[in-house]
Order: C-alpha cells, then structure tokens, then sequence
C-alpha cells in the first residue's frame, strides 16, 4: 500500500505562531464570507485558495502536523478519459489548498488507489500509466490493477472465498474485469485494512469517490454555469473528523444526477413538453430566452420520479433549459442544440435538472445522514467492517440500502455534510459514457434494460432493508418469514408505483409526439431543422422502446418469473447478511 510521507517533526509550542494561526483561520473566515456574499465572487477564488496556502505554510512553520491523512479509493471500468480528468481535478485542489504540504515535491497527506475493475487491456495500461503520471507530478498514486486483485482474493484461501463470495464475487482470473462499483469497492477496502502508518500519531481517512467526478462545484451565475475549485474538502473533512466522534461522513453531487435514468424519465419528458411550447411560442425568430437562472422550491432530487418514496416534495412544474450557446443566436439555434443533447440522458444527464452548489457554513451543515453516496463518503478505519452489501447481486442503491445498516448500527456517528464533487456522467466529445454496465447502445438506438432491472430491485431491497431496521434487523434476528413477508410486501408497493409512473410515460410519450410532429410548428416547416427534428424523433423512439407499452424492460420488471428468481436471490441475500458481516470481520482481522 501507499505509506504516509513524512517531513516534519515536532517543535516546541510557540505561542505567537500559534497565534498567527488562528488568526489566518480568522482571515479565512472572511475571505470565504466575501467569496460567496450575493453568488460566487470569482475575483476572490485565487485570495480564498492563496489564504489556506498562507495557513499551509504556517502549520508547517509549527511542525508535527497531526491533522489527518487521505486515502482516496477510485474504483474505474474503462473510463480513461474520466479517470484522468478526476485526478487531474485533484492535483488542481492540492494544488490550490496545498493541505498538508508537500514533502521533497510529494503531496504529504494525500494518497490515491485506482482500484481497476477494467477488462480491456488499453484501459489498465492507461490507468497504470496515470498512476505514474501523476505520482511523478506529486501525488502518489498507486494503481490496484486485476492482477494484485485476484491475488489478494486467492490469498484467502477457498474456505475465506467461499465465505466472502457475495461481497468480493466469484470472478475467475480470465474473467476479473466488471466486477461492479460494490465487489470492486469491497476487495480494495480488504486492501486497505493493511495501511500501517509510519508514523504512529498520523491519523488515516479513506475516501471513496467515483471515476466521472471531480474536486470542484458546478455554481450557477447571472453569465452561465462554471465549475470550480472552491471547496478544500481535505481541511473541511479534517475538521468534521478532529472535532467529533463522526465514523462516516457522506457528501452528495452537483451536476449530473446520481440516479438512473431508469427513474428520471417522467420528470424530463415533462421539461422537454416545456421547451417545445416554448419554441413553439417564439414561432423560432426571437432571440434565444433560454438564458435566466431559475430559482427551485424543491431542492434536492427535483430530476427523481419519485423523489416523495425520500422525503422530498415532487417537482410541480417543468423546469426551463438553460442554454450553454454564447454569441448572438436566437431560439432556433438553441432548439437545434438542445435536440443534441437529449440522448445523453440515457447515459445519465439531465439537461434540465441540473444540481448547484449551494454555500452554508461548513460546520453548521453536518447532520445526522441515513443514505451514504458510494462516489463520496469517507470514514476512519474502523468503519471498514461496513463492505457494500449484496454486492454480489450487482443491486443500483447500494449505497442508500448502505446508509440504513450503518444509521442502524451507529446512529448519529454517520453524517453528512455540504461536501458534494462535480458529477460527470458523460464525455463532452461523445455524450455518453466511456463504459456504463447495464445500458446497450447501437447507433442511435439505446436500451437501458439491465440498469432499468436493477434499478427496480435495488429499489425493493432498499425500501425492505429500511423496514427490517426499524424491526431491529440485522442485529436482532428476524424470522425468515418476517424477511420473506416484509419483501413481498415491498415488491408490491414498488410495481404498483413503478407501473403508475409508467403509465405517466406513456401518457406524455403521446403528448411529446403530437407537439414535435404539429405541421403548424415551425420547426416542421424549415429543412434547416430536419436533423434537429430527427433528433428529437431518435429521442422519442428510445423513450417509447424502454417507457412505453411494449417496453422490454418493463417486460423483466414486471414478469413474475423474473420476480420468482429475484425474491430468491433477494431474500437469500437478507438470511445470510449477519453471516456475511461475521465472515468479514474475520478477514479484515486477518489483513490487519
């Protein structure tokens, strides 16, 4: 593993330079306050950095800095190009915060470990040569690849294998790429558990994050979205930890969506309604009004379909386009623009619900959490014993059905804070995802079938674990009948409210068709839109493929076969959790 680097050595206490110390934290304070008084003052961003740069050198005037070490875990699939722009992010954060300082050109409190569940040999190549790449610019970075994967997993023997096999999988060498985000997260946290801290004062935080975000926050201004480094989330992260007794911290996104688009459609197809009777009011001559900023009572999870099953008021209305164009150009072009972007919804967009950092006082947004983000949460080392669950089963919601066995078992010590990271789902260059399990796209023709699926029955075993915990499970033993009961219930409630939404679908399909398809719409009567116009038809016909009647995917969803086979395996997953734990916690003493 990757050991801490250190440089410094304690000094006797000086109280003038503990003095100037907090007086630079003083300082901070008011920079942050002036940088985001009425919006981002962006003028300010190089004075807010330059002040913890300021405090940075301070603290190593003081030496033996024992504020906590990072650990960050990037579990990546054939996402190169991702890959690189995530670290390249966080070079840009130590370079702008320079936490901890940096130790004969070495970054001294931040690690990294790309956790490689690629199977194409260009992407681990790739992924071995970023971590040289950026070790060599500072950050140490060490590349987890299959082979150093499969070797851990053997070291267990068969009789630690069979005993972990619904947490790490079953994978044979050949066949050790696409594990899934939970197996992948869980062989390196086994990983993990063999950090041993040169120095033995020197505190150690594992950070996990995902391979399509990046150190930054997407802010919304009066001149368009900009995305920016104005969030030292190691100082921050630093604080929450020193000053209580917080097991796991989680953060959540800005940008794109951290849900399916398997749950997302409802509320998009009713935006895309919007824009159309928009243009189709404009008659396609007036200059583009696309531009405003618009204010949300909603907040949070505005772009779910059922934002309500998490407490969350739905949206009441459609929510406006905002155009990226620049120059002048009116609402034709911006029609034309937006009619290429709407495909890239099915690998995770939503163009019209886009998330905004909103700036709190950091210390005064930490609460107690129920839902862990799997792509940016942090915990101290004793809090490995918590591996994603089911992993094996390859369930979407992992995390939130995470988030409830820890609220469970630790209550207020699992919190979340204003921490979100820049999320991208998709290339700019292409639209769409460099890999993303679950989604078959050919040509213009995309289906979203595997994710849609599981989607569906992470779902199920989302809202069934949430309802075991309040019953005392899993540390208290529940009847299997109990288990087998309370899911049979949840699948019901789930089809019936997935089938309504359907219907929903379906029912603005139609409304979508006849709008775009109106002769008396401009866009019908001006060969300069055709290929826009295709667009939106290549849109609709994706739609109508995994939303509509005769939906494949709502086909696997709704079979009772497939439920058959899936209450099986779910419930099966539920008997053996305790065991599971048990066998866990035997293997990390083990690598220890």
């Amino acid at each position: 593993m990757l050991s801490p680097v250190t440089c410094q050595t304690a000094k006797s206490v000086d109280p003038e330079l503990e003095a100037q110390i907090e007086a630079q934290k003083g300082a901070i304070a008011e920079l942050e306050h002036e940088l985001w008084a009425g919006g981002l003052n962006e003028d300010m961003l190089d004075t807010y950095q330059g002040g913890f740069r300021r405090l940075e050198r301070l603290i190593e005037a003081r030496g033996g800095d024992k504020r906590h070490k990072f650990v960050i875990v990037v579990p990546v699939a054939d996402r190169p190009q991702q890959m690189r722009d995530c670290l390249d992010s966080l070079l840009d954060l130590c370079r702008a915060f320079d936490y901890g300082g940096r130790c004969d050109g070495v970054y001294r409190k931040v690690a990294v470990v790309i956790a490689d569940d690629s199977s194409d040999e260009e992407s681990i190549a790739s992924n071995r040569e970023l971590a040289t790449h950026f070790t060599g610019l500072g950050l140490a970075t060490r590349h987890f690849g299959p082979d150093d994967q499969f070797a851990l997993v053997e070291s267990l023997g068969d009789a630690g294998r069979d005993a972990l096999s619904t947490i790490v999988g079953r994978a044979r060498r050949e066949a050790f790429g696409h594990k899934g985000q939970a197996v992948m997260r869980n062989i390196a946290y086994l990983e993990l558990a063999q950090v041993q801290n040169e120095d033995g004062d020197e505190r150690v935080l594992f950070y996990s994050i995902d391979s399509d975000q990046e150190f930054k926050v997407k802010v919304g201004t009066p001149d368009g979205d900009l995305e920016v480094c104005a969030v030292n989330f190691f100082h921050w992260l630093d604080e929450i930890f020193s000053r209580s007794d917080a097991l796991v911290l989680t953060g959540k996104v800005v940008g794109d969506p951290p849900v399916s688009p398997a749950v997302m459609a409802g509320n998009f197809l009713e935006d895309v309604i919007g824009f159309l009777r928009q243009m189709a009011d404009s008659g396609g001559h007036a200059e583009c009004r696309h531009h405003e900023m618009a204010e949300h009572p909603e907040g949070e999870a505005a772009y779910h379909d059922m934002a309500d099953l998490f407490g969350f008021k739905p949206a009441a209305e459609a929510y406006r386009y905002r155009c990226p164009l620049e120059g002048d150009h009116g609402d034709a072009d911006c029609f034309d623009h937006f009619g290429g972007r709407l495909n890239s919804f099915f690998f995770g967009e939503h163009p019209t619900r886009i998330s905004y950092y909103q700036h709190r006082a950091m210390l005064r947004t930490v609460q107690p959490a129920r839902t862990v983000y799997a792509g940016n949460y942090v915990f101290r080392p004793e809090a490995l014993k918590y591996f994603i669950p089911f992993a094996a089963l390859r369930l979407r919601m992992s995390g939130p059905v995470l988030g409830r066995l820890v609220k469970a078992d630790i209550g207020g010590r699992f919190v979340s804070a204003n921490l979100p990271m820049l999320h991208k789902r998709t290339v700019a260059t292409t639209g769409q995802s460099e890999f993303r399990p679950g989604i078959r796209a050919e040509s213009e023709a995309i289906e979203l079938c595997g994710e849609a699926e599981r989607q569906f029955f992470g779902d199920v075993m989302l809202f069934t674990i949430e309802r075991l915990t309040t019953m005392g499970y899993p540390q208290g033993s529940l009847p299997q009948a109990t288990l087998a009961a309370t899911l049979t219930a949840v699948h019901a409630e789930m089809l019936e409210k997935y089938g309504r939404k359907r219907r929903d679908i379906v029912e603005k399909i139609g409304r979508l068709e006849s709008l775009l398809h109106d002769p008396v719409n401009w866009w019908n009567r001006s060969a300069e839109h055709v290929a826009a116009v295709a667009r939106f038809e290549s849109f609709l016909d994706n739609i109508a493929h995994n939303f509509g009647e005769d939906s494949p995917c709502y086909e696997r969803i709704e079979s009772p076969a497939n439920w058959e086979k899936w209450r099986a395996d779910l419930l099966q997953a539920l008997v053996a959790y305790p065991e599971d734990a048990a066998a866990w916690g035997h293997a990390l003493a083990g690598r220890g």
